[in-house]
């Protein structure tokens, strides 16, 4: 309860991105706000626990749904508890396509075994505060000042892609680096990050590799942030003027 947002924003943006099908998995106090932001994506009620969070028994019910579906997000508006964190070991045991961000981060930032359970593909989407959180429950070292080179340890060490969020995103598998140039400050907003989980879950889908889908899934929602910042200014964009101008990012980067 508080952050409906954040889901509803992922999967408006996962089918203006191009995916069929979006499915949106979410508490079932909170399932009503959510399916009334946006008719075409569907909804599933889970079982929640006394804060309103997913609880540990909608595991087996979301790993009926995972089973029915090509890929994954896991992470906007969830919170951080036990359960969840119980939920996504689950997760990052099924052999699919996986974008984890936001909560989905600090739930995986208390798992300090994950890369050794990991059969998922996964890309991992951090701001530079989630990947201090990231890098200090691995690595023993200390975080080096370059971003580049945070992401490309961390790909690296985790055997993921990394998004390393922020001015000239970076966006690594451990091998191939690339640098963000699309985006402006006026995409440093509320709902911004989940636009991109969107984003990427949806190129995904459309079966891009994860480096591929990251790498056109950031330049994609930065294109679509520079025109909204064109047509609102920087100063009063949000997350959802993202959204409204993907159809025109997508049309003018083919």
């Amino acid at each position: 309860m508080g952050f409906s947002g954040a889901a509803a924003l992922a999967g408006r943006a996962a089918l203006r991105a191009g995916a069929g099908l979006v499915r949106i998995a979410c508490p079932k106090s909170v399932l009503p706000i959510i399916a009334a932001i946006e008719p075409s994506y569907t909804t599933i009620p889970l079982p929640e626990d006394s804060l309103g969070k997913i609880s540990k028994k909608a595991i087996n019910q979301i790993l009926t749904a995972v089973e029915e579906n090509d890929v994954l997000a896991f992470g906007p508006g969830v919170g951080v508890s036990g359960d969840l964190q119980q939920i996504l070991y689950h997760l990052l045991e099924q052999q699919k396509p996986l974008v984890i961000d936001a909560d989905g981060l600090n739930n995986l930032a208390k798992l300090t075994d994950w890369p050794e359970k990991r059969k998922a593909n996964l890309i991992i989407t951090p701001h530079p505060g989630e990947m201090k959180r990231l890098w200090s429950g691995l690595c023993r070292q200390p975080l080096p000042s370059d971003k580049t080179e945070q992401a490309g340890r961390l790909a690296q060490q985790t055997g993921t892609t990394v998004v390393l969020k922020g001015a000239g995103t970076v966006v690594t598998d451990g091998r191939k680096v690339y640098i963000n140039k699309t985006g402006n400050p006026g995409m440093a907003t509320a709902g911004s990050g989940d636009v991109l989980t969107g984003c990427i879950t949806a190129l995904l889908g459309q079966g891009l590799d994860c480096f591929d889908a990251a790498v056109l899934g950031v330049y994609i929602h930065g294109l679509a942030g520079d025109k909204a910042a064109e047509n609102k200014g920087r100063i009063s964009l949000i997350a959802t003027d993202i959204i409204d101008s993907l159809p025109e990012a997508l049309i003018s980067s083919h």
